[in-house]
């Protein structure tokens, strides 16, 4: 009985210490810019900030950038409370809005808040090469625009396919509504220039997984841009381009979204350490 008694002390001790759960810390309102930056422009010091939200007893772990919506008008950094406690950690961005900037000032925060994450997430035990980029409607937009088009992170001296996966939720494909306003084109009327992911299509891209709601309860035509972006991707020869479209959804559809981008960070990761072998 003694025996048996110490082997269930052991058993539960072991249980306690190899199965350890993982803890997480919160680190909160990081500027991603530099001071020099900051101390020239008061509404760069208030907006340019990150939240990160990371394991802290697991070593290599994989990013999430997530990139809030709101028309690049409004919206600020979240935790989704969906991707939480899945050992993966989660960097919330702010950036800056219309009106108080015009185009392409939020493009550059989201590049800016990248490459932050890819000089510093080592540091925090994350590995650089599992660096993912996603968000929601604006965010979304903001996640394929510096995906495809390598002129924002090329300053910081990091190339856009170090990006492990591109997964934006119900993003333009297009120019921005937001961007068209600028120029007084109205909602209605398509533009693709080179402020639309449309415009940079290449077969070297990271993989690209795009998700968006219903095609007759999303926002107008937000469908069919993405359907055309696939399209155009496939063509030029990328190999790695996705799309979902959530039936039943409309632009709110980041609930059930959110299982297809944790499956698509496991797949790419997995994917990843098989090569490495």
């Amino acid at each position: 009985m003694k025996n048996l008694l110490l082997s269930i002390v052991f058993i539960v001790y072991g249980c306690m210490v190899f199965g350890q759960k993982t803890t997480y810390e919160l680190k909160t309102d990081i500027n991603y810019y530099s001071d020099s930056i900051n101390s020239g422009d008061a509404y760069i010091k208030e907006r340019c900030v990150l939240d990160i939200y990371y394991p802290v007893n697991v070593k290599d772990f994989a990013i999430v950038v997530w990139f809030h919506g709101g028309g690049l008008k409004a919206g600020n950094k979240e935790f989704p409370a969906v991707l939480k406690e899945k050992g993966v950690c989660i960097v919330a961005v702010n950036y800056r809005l219309y009106p108080k900037v015009n185009a392409p000032k939020y493009i550059e925060d989201a590049a800016a808040s990248v490459a932050w994450v890819f000089k510093n997430i080592n540091s925090f035990g994350g590995d650089s090469n599992l660096i993912f980029v996603s968000g929601h409607s604006a965010g979304g937009y903001l996640t394929s625009m510096i995906g495809l088009d390598k002129r924002w992170l090329k300053p910081y001296g990091i190339d856009a396919n170090q990006i492990a996966g591109l997964i934006p939720f119900s993003g333009q494909a297009i120019t921005h509504f937001t961007v068209r306003e600028e120029r007084g084109i109205a909602g209605t009327q398509p533009v693709v220039d080179d402020l639309a992911p449309l415009f940079h299509v290449r077969p070297d891209a990271p993989p690209l997984l795009l998700i968006t709601g219903d095609r007759e309860l999303e926002l107008l035509g937000r469908y069919e841009e993405n359907a055309y972006l696939m399209r155009m991707m496939k063509v030029v020869g990328h190999k790695e381009t996705k799309l979902y479209e959530l039936n039943g959804y409309g632009h709110g559809m980041t609930e059930p979204a959110f299982p297809l981008l944790l499956n698509e960070v496991q797949r790419i990761v997995e994917k990843k350490k098989e090569e490495a072998k």
